[in-house]
């Protein structure tokens, strides 16, 4: 349109509802698949009366499936395919495909589960960190995997794992660790188990570790008065005779493969802990003190 002040520009703006492309859309029941790797499982696809069946139809990897009407029926005698899906799908009156995809979890339970130490056998010493590993052996898909510490009935800690991969896998989950004096004689385990939803198994896959008992070397305390004589003696029996070794405080006399420390008048900078290492080829110990030197009264 044309003014004597110049021209007047008129837009008009032509709106595509794109959404009613598929206004309906295929159905799968149940909606998401979980199945044990080799076993047989199943799956129904709807589409409603009026959507067109001429090209009503089901993709898939393996198995076999039947149509009747406006159902479909997929079948599997042996899930053998560890990343998989299934896709359901019809072309609609506008000529457009409408699909669903069915999301298919196949899982299987760690072949075996097992707890230990990072470089380290034997006993541990009380506040000394250590490093806790639970190695769960082939199991997948290890994403949906929990793994729980426990010392004794208590949880330490719950770790999963950042892996995507679908097939089985042996994963190494990690815990540090300080052993107190009353963790002395608990026992440390794993547990690993399958989150695997409402759509999975009534009783979730799970798989513990063998108990590993813990021995924590802790300083035995000793009290003693300022004056007073100390002696603190770790002397042990063994063939070939073991030696001794200690790691004593520095205003601490230090001898040479005794299994006795005499302190004829004990003063406060003597006071700390004692260590007294025990060994031959056959083996070693180790006994700790804790010195607390009291003031006179």
């Amino acid at each position: 349109m044309t003014t004597e002040h110049g021209v007047l520009q008129l837009s008009v703006i032509i709106s595509v509802n794109l959404s009613g492309h598929c206004a309906e859309k295929p159905e799968f029941t149940p909606s998401r698949l979980v199945v044990k790797y080799g076993d047989a499982t199943s799956a129904r696809c709807s589409v409603c009366e009026s959507c067109s069946k001429e090209t009503f139809d089901l993709e898939r990897a393996l198995g076999d499936h039947t149509t009747n009407g406006t159902t479909i029926v997929w079948k599997v005698k042996n899930m053998t395919e560890w990343d998989t899906t299934t896709t359901c799908y019809f072309t609609n009156a506008t000529d457009h495909q409408c699909c669903t995809v069915l999301p298919i979890t196949v899982y299987k339970p760690p072949n075996r589960v097992s707890i230990s130490f990072l470089n380290h056998t034997g006993p541990m010493f009380m506040g000394h960190d250590y490093t806790l590993q639970c190695e769960v052996q082939k199991v997948a898909p290890v994403e949906k995997l929990s793994v729980t510490f426990y010392r004794g009935q208590t949880a330490l800690a719950q770790l999963q794992s950042n892996n995507k991969q679908k097939k089985p896998v042996t994963e190494i989950f990690s815990l540090s660790i300080t052993p107190r004096k009353e963790d002395n004689g608990l026992q440390y385990w794993c547990e690993a188990k399958l989150e695997l939803g409402p759509e999975g198994p009534e009783l979730p896959p799970l798989v513990t570790s063998q108990r590993a008992t813990a021995t924590v070397f802790y300083p035995k305390t000793v009290t003693i008065t300022e004056g007073e004589r100390l002696q603190l003696n770790c002397t042990a029996v063994g063939n070939p005779s073991p030696l001794y070794t200690w790691k004593i405080p520095p205003a601490s006399p230090s001898p040479w493969n005794s299994s006795v420390i005499t302190i004829e008048s004990v003063a406060f900078e003597h006071g700390g802990q004692y260590t007294c290492d025990v060994r031959n080829n056959v083996g070693e110990i180790t006994v700790m003190y804790n010195v607390d030197v009291k003031g006179e009264f």
